[in-house]
């Protein structure tokens, strides 16, 4: 499935039913009277996140929606139908912004969330709405009422526990296929990934969260350069960041303030987030090379990297065990004092 995380849609909801002019007529009832019924309400714009969804990719084959129009009344007193609703389903994170792309108009970052973006019309009262004591058989009645149209767009920002930062050819990927059961492109050459992969962590029974890998940056990203930053979206949910570094390169160093500095230009919180430094592909690396550049990285980045080789499976549990304590920190400090986060087989 294309992976899909922005799309311009455009909504309209359903117009209401007119009302109708009608009169009883009957043989043996000389005043009848008005008996016109009212017009049905026109159908709504919903918009509802749901499980199971990972991708916008369906509105990249559709993006005109359509709420049904109401029925219009009838004589007899008999009133139009309401229009159906539009239910339009998205996965869980989605964003729903302005035309402007900028304002943000909700987000949808819980499964069952629901919002009403495009009211439908009224409709239309028939002529018996308007008789009276004066007015006895008004000829007159409402149309319905138009419905709202509107241009929005939709951004995804998957819903993941711990993120993957790094250059290009950091090795992420193969982390993410060493850490969970996700099956991410990986080879023997350079190449970058071009769309965010997720992967589910499973450390035991009740320690359980969502891994997510994004194009890697490269200087000049927050400028447009490569990729851009334009996937940094996908990890701003996170706990914490987890810094992959390649150790085969020469300079260590540069490597880690290119990716910081992209971060910082970006911001949305990226920068100051809880990050795990690692030096990976340790396993192509003897020991007296592997020391002096996690020498190097940690006098850089003030903390000691940690040792992971994606390949071999050296380090990965234990980053991913601090990785798990930063995620159930978080996970308490959402739930409040008093709740208790639920077992999970």
């Amino acid at each position: 499935m294309k992976f899909l995380d922005q799309c311009k849609i455009y909504i309209r909801s359903g117009d209401g039913g007119g009302g109708a002019v009608s009169f009883r007529r009957e043989k043996y009832i000389e005043y009848g009277g008005p008996d016109g019924g009212d017009g049905g309400k026109g159908g709504d714009v919903w918009i509802e996140a749901v499980e199971g969804l990972n991708t916008l990719i369906d509105y990249r084959y559709q993006q005109h929606f359509k709420a049904q129009t109401g029925g219009h009344g009838m004589g007899r007193n008999r009133h139009g139908a309401n229009g159906e609703d539009v239910v339009m389903r998205v996965p869980v994170g989605t964003e729903v912004l302005d035309e402007d792309r900028e304002s943000v108009i909700a987000d949808l970052s819980r499964a069952g969330d629901r919002l009403l973006l495009a009211k439908g019309g009224n409709g239309g009262w028939g002529n018996t709405r308007f008789k009276g004591p004066i007015n006895q058989a008004p000829r007159r009645a409402n149309p319905g009422q138009e419905g709202e149209e509107l241009t929005l767009w939709l951004r995804l920002k998957l819903i993941a526990d711990v993120g993957l930062v790094g250059l290009p050819n950091a090795g992420k990927s193969t982390f993410l296929a060493a850490a969970s059961a996700a099956k991410p492109k990986v080879a023997d050459y350079p190449f970058t990934t071009l769309t965010p992969n997720l992967g589910v962590v499973d450390l035991s029974t009740n320690e359980r969260f969502v891994l997510a890998d994004i194009p890697g940056l490269i200087e000049g990203a927050s400028e447009g350069a490569g990729l851009g930053v334009r996937f940094l979206g996908h990890v701003e949910r996170t706990a914490v960041l987890i810094h992959l570094v390649d150790g085969t390169q020469e300079d260590v160093v540069h490597a880690w303030r290119t990716v910081r500095a992209e971060l910082e230009a970006y911001g949305e919180g990226l920068e100051d987030k809880s990050e795990i430094l690692a030096l990976n592909k340790v396993d192509a690396l003897d020991p007296e090379t592997r020391a002096a550049r996690a020498a190097e990285l940690a006098k850089a980045a003030g903390v000691q990297p940690r040792l992971v080789s994606g390949v071999s499976g050296e380090g990965v549990i234990e980053v991913l065990r601090a990785s798990w304590a930063q995620v159930r920190a978080r996970r308490a400090e959402a739930a409040g004092p008093g709740e208790v986060e639920a077992w999970a087989p």
